[in-house]
């Protein structure tokens, strides 16, 4: 008989599943499946159905719910001078050094070199992960970027049209002006590529280099006040709309 080092399924019941996860209490979690509001792997769930948390696709009124315990989804602020790796051969401060607490093994989404800072998530949900990072989902990223001013009015019609880099052309799907303060401009732009240093050759290509690059967000999930060097967990809501943002 071959040997079979699969734990074997822990299965339990919808309502006490929905209520661990924070959806509500176990009573209230029934009333939902009661109401048809509650599908599992696409199909529409019953009360009296039983599943397995680790692997059931579950989701509430269309909103995906994660019952997985060992998941972690946490946004990190990361400061400028850190690499955006879990250590660094080199011994510089990588993102490892601010996880103390965090007891899972987590993966950094997507990369901010050196000298940015701003928005990381961190998870070990490697479908999610792999689905963020993957241009053909095409989640936005928002940056705000201090550069040498004034601003000709033509510059953000320019990065919108799109710009010639050497590794072919690139554009932004989104552009405004923040502030200005005598030579220093600060400007806000949205694009969903992820190419290396992207955000920094397209503002260098039109004539205005970026001095301070801060990313504010990755598709629905914002910076917010989390201070540099601070990590938070991601609520309950903006890890369905990460799955949202996905088509998960």
């Amino acid at each position: 008989m071959p040997h079979d080092d699969q734990p074997p399924p822990r299965v339990e019941r919808l309502q006490k599943v929905l209520a661990a996860a924070g959806v509500g209490s176990r009573r209230a979690c029934e009333d939902l499946i009661a109401r048809r509001r509650v599908t599992v792997d696409g199909r529409v769930a019953q009360l009296g159905d039983k599943v397995d948390p680790t692997t059931a696709v579950i989701h509430v009124d269309g909103e995906r719910v994660v019952t997985d315990t060992r998941l972690v989804y946490l946004a990190l602020n990361k400061p400028r001078g850190v690499v955006s790796t879990m250590a660094d051969e080199k011994g510089r401060t990588a993102i490892s050094d601010f996880l103390g607490r965090v007891e899972e093994r987590v993966y950094h989404v997507g990369r901010l070199d050196a000298d940015s800072e701003g928005l990381l998530l961190l998870t070990n949900d490697g479908t999610l992960a792999h689905r963020l990072m993957h241009p053909s989902y095409g989640v936005p990223k928002t940056y705000l970027c201090e550069v040498a001013g004034p601003l000709p009015r033509n510059v953000g019609r320019r990065l919108k049209a799109g710009v010639e880099l050497e590794d072919g052309p690139a554009r932004v799907d989104a552009f405004r002006v923040v502030d200005t303060l005598g030579r220093i401009a600060q400007v806000e732009l949205v694009l969903h590529e992820g190419r290396k240093h992207i955000v920094r050759r397209l503002m260098e290509e039109v004539g205005h280099p970026v001095s301070r690059l801060v990313r504010t967000a990755i598709g629905p999930i914002r910076l917010g006040n989390l201070r540099p060097g601070r990590t938070r967990v991601l609520s309950n809501a903006e890890i369905a709309a990460l799955f949202k943002a996905v088509g998960g």
